[in-house]
């Protein structure tokens, strides 16, 4: 008999794009192979029926799309409290197994009030811990009550899933969580990404992702600017979108840069992002704040280095090793533009993509989903 697994976030792939978004589609569809039904609950962001089919998961509007950035590029505390509320329309399926994402804690409680009343089991993926300090800088003095709430829905789930050892290390520092913590990474499809052809859009520098204020892709457009003293036509592509866009565009112009600086939004095919980061030298991620960073690990399976950046909220930093697969700098764009440059200069040989290749290997999702389903099952 089949297993009926609830997987619960606000943001579904692939009508959103994300790491979160993508780690349960990608585990969801491996699953489903294994005689288990698979139904994702999350906002509707798509048009005709409530539940549609994909990729062989169901997928479960259960209210109205809510954008999920306000026009600073925050979360809006608003989203996360209708689609908490929304959640409770759960106490109506039935399922095995239930797995809710940590963020953005209002659904987590919905989730646990529902797994009471049935008798089963939270499990809940964690992507990221914020801690008192950073919800004080993001909301100002609303980020300690940010902060409660963070530290009570710790407290919710039967086990947590942390998706790294930075997570993990933080669920039990900064939220002191004495539950039951596995570890398991995000994956990719690493044979699938190795069949990919180089675009035939060449590039020097490489950006992927969405464009909010704490990815800081402010300052990798101003170190293109002093990337080009030495190299007048470097170009660098900007795959993504988001609430910074216009801002980011208009520094472009302002720094004169529109020939070096390409906003290509997001696309929809993602075959084609790997495509173009094979045809490109360097992936820079200036985030200062990734529960993981995927990307970071789909560049080097697509044989280039990455540049990120050394910041206590940046777990994407422990996946480098400085001056094998990439660089950890500091938020500087004089430092930033040194290191695209030294790889610039050195050339991008066999050997340095063999060893990003190499690094990226271990993170297939065939073995992380062997992992995530010795949690869900057991």
């Amino acid at each position: 008999m089949s297993k009926k697994i609830a997987l619960v976030y606000d943001a579904i792939y692939p009508f959103n794009k994300g790491g979160g978004e993508k780690r349960f589609h990608e585990i969801g569809k491996r699953l489903i192979s294994k005689d288990t039904q698979i139904h994702l609950y999350g906002m509707k962001s798509w048009n005709g029926p409530t539940i549609i089919k994909r990729d062989g998961m169901y997928l479960h509007g259960i209210c109205p799309k809510v954008p999920l950035y306000n026009k600073e590029g925050k979360r809006t505390i608003k989203q996360a409290i209708i689609f908490g509320i929304n959640s409770l329309k759960l106490i109506k399926e039935d399922f095995d197994i239930i797995d809710c994402c940590g963020f953005p804690y209002f659904s987590l409680f919905a989730c646990k009030i529902i797994c009471l009343l049935k008798n089963k089991k939270l499990n809940s993926t964690w992507y990221e811990v914020w801690g008192r300090e950073y919800w004080k800088e993001y909301l100002g003095g609303m980020g300690n009550i940010a902060y409660i709430i963070e530290k009570l829905s710790v407290l919710m789930p039967d086990k947590i899933i942390s998706i790294s050892k930075h997570t993990t290390n933080k669920l039990k520092n900064n939220l002191l969580s004495k539950k039951d913590i596995v570890t398991i990474p995000v994956g990719i499809d690493f044979n699938y990404i190795q069949k990919i052809r180089p675009s035939s859009i060449k590039s020097d520098i490489i950006f992927v992702g969405r464009l909010l204020n704490h990815k800081n892709i402010d300052v990798l457009i101003r170190s293109i600017q002093l990337v080009r003293e030495k190299y007048p036509v470097v170009k660098c592509l900007i795959i993504g979108d988001g609430p910074e866009k216009k801002k980011l565009e208009t520094l472009v112009k302002k720094l004169n840069l529109k020939k070096n600086v390409k906003f290509l939004g997001f696309l929809d095919n993602h075959d084609d992002v790997y495509a173009l980061m094979k045809s490109s030298k360097i992936f820079v991620l200036p985030s200062t704040r990734e529960g993981f960073g995927i990307v970071v690990i789909e560049a080097n399976a697509c044989g280039i280095p990455v540049i990120t950046i050394d910041h206590e909220t940046n777990a994407s930093k422990d996946l480098i090793k400085n001056g094998k697969n990439g660089y950890v700098c500091r938020l500087n764009e004089k430092e930033m533009a040194e290191k695209i440059a030294d790889i610039l200069d050195k050339g991008l040989g066999g050997q340095t993509k063999q060893i990003c290749v190499d690094s990226a290997r271990k993170h297939d999702w065939e073995k992380i989903v062997r992992e995530i389903e010795e949690v869900y099952l057991k």
